[in-house]
């Protein structure tokens, strides 16, 4: 009998070894397509190219699914045009990067000896160098870790005279249909319905704003609204704020009854689409969280264009609310769906902003209500909420200008503090 195992095991051995494939043939890079995608940046004689790599781009190039692995490769050229040696600082494109030996490590099942050694030799060959001598230019991968939607990263270079350069980049990875890539903010509003305020007429157009997101009908109300952000462009400075602030987009809604629990076509809960809210008679224009392991452990922030400017700033309405469990079905009491204290989850998005210098100044307006944890609110799904009832207004810094911790201002308008 032991003999039969022995030669069952020996049988598949062989099977296994006889099928694994011989070589590794990766698609040779000059066919590849992402290049069509790549962004570029100029600073003092350093010129920096980079792609990001999508799914499909992935298997095509490199006939592996490094998705899966929740590798994203990145493509870099970098081209010195000064008279000094320069070094390419790969831990500032991600600090927790793979190195090109470990990706290939990690790939190696149903390979066979002679495919593994021809796919370490491929992958150190194709990895970014680090020094880039005058006059030249160097190509090459950082394997970074998994980002949908868009990814942020940057790009430091560094000369022997010690003068440091950082290129930062914020790329549209394709696969991921985020929530506002299909609203159109020019057509929003018309030009008469956007009101120009200055500061005083701000605070009080801020004050007189509903005090909460609605159902569908506007019938309902659903939890407050929290925010109030102001920034450059139709939007750019706000979504860069975020990125940089390690918030993610989120899939855009497949219908009307998809919820955050809906499992996304993508990569995990941290991508999964926000049930809607309603605000101006339409559900958020975008949706972006901050997830931990579980779903029931992100933070959701959603987003209206109000039909406002300031100082020919655009003016963003929203709502911030952090999940600290799902209601079960046979205990609807005992879990919470939203944290109760939205005060806690406001003041930590104030203090993200702050941290990742995406923040110029702040302010706190009245409009939202106060209540109590003796005495909550509750939302739509019924889950109660307190708050002191301000509203949160944030300045956002330009994206080519980020503001440091010590210079943001506040201003003087509430103070939630002096109750």
């Amino acid at each position: 009998m032991k003999r039969q195992w022995l030669a069952i095991s020996i049988l598949c051995a062989l099977m296994i070894h006889g099928c694994a494939t011989a070589t590794y043939n990766p698609r040779p890079l000059e066919e590849a397509t992402f290049k069509s995608r790549a962004q570029t940046q100029e600073d003092r004689g350093i010129q920096v190219t980079a792609a990001v790599l999508s799914a499909e781009e992935c298997k095509e190039l490199f006939r592996l699914d490094l998705y899966k692995r929740g590798i994203q490769p990145i493509w870099l050229k970098i081209e010195n045009n000064t008279k000094q040696l320069v070094a390419f600082l790969s831990y500032s494109v991600d600090s927790d990067y793979f190195s090109p030996l470990e990706v290939a490590y990690m790939h190696r099942s149903g390979f066979s000896k002679a495919a593994r050694d021809q796919m370490d030799q491929y992958f150190n060959q194709h990895q970014m160098e680090v020094y880039i001598p005058p006059g030249s230019a160097n190509s090459g991968f950082v394997f970074t870790n998994l980002n949908q939607g868009t990814k942020s990263f940057n790009v430091d270079v560094l000369g022997e005279d010690k003068d440091l350069r950082t290129f930062t980049f914020f790329v549209s990875v394709p696969g991921l249909r985020v929530s506002h890539s299909e609203v159109d903010f020019l057509s929003l509003y018309t030009k008469d319905e956007i009101v120009t305020y200055d500061e005083e007429g701000l605070r009080k157009a801020l004050e007189s704003l509903p005090c909460c997101a609605t159902n569908e009908d506007g019938t309902e109300q659903g939890g407050p609204l929290n925010l109030v952000l102001i920034g450059e462009g139709e939007g750019d400075a706000l979504h860069s704020a975020l990125i940089r602030s390690g918030w993610a987009e989120t899939e855009a809604l497949s219908g009307k009854a998809a919820t955050a629990r809906d499992k996304p076509s993508v990569s995990g809960f941290k991508y999964a689409p926000v049930s809607p809210l309603y605000v101006y008679g339409r559900p958020q224009d975008a949706a972006f969280t901050k997830a931990r392991k579980e779903i029931k452990g992100r933070s959701i922030l959603r987003l209206w264009l109000a039909p406002m400017l300031f100082q020919g700033k655009t003016v963003w309405l929203g709502q911030v609310s952090r999940k600290v469990g799902v209601r079960s079905a046979s205990r609807p009491d005992e879990t919470y769906r939203i944290d109760a204290d939205l005060d806690d989850t406001r003041g930590a998005f104030l203090q993200n902003l702050w941290y990742s210098q995406g923040l110029a100044k702040f302010g706190f307006v009245k409009g939202v209500g106060a209540s109590s944890i003796s005495e909550p609110r509750l939302d739509l799904k019924g889950d109660p909420y307190f708050t002191d009832g301000y509203r949160l207004v944030l300045w956002l810094s330009s994206t080519s200008r980020p503001v440091s911790r010590a210079d943001v201002k506040q201003v003087e308008w509430e103070r939630p503090d002096k109750r």
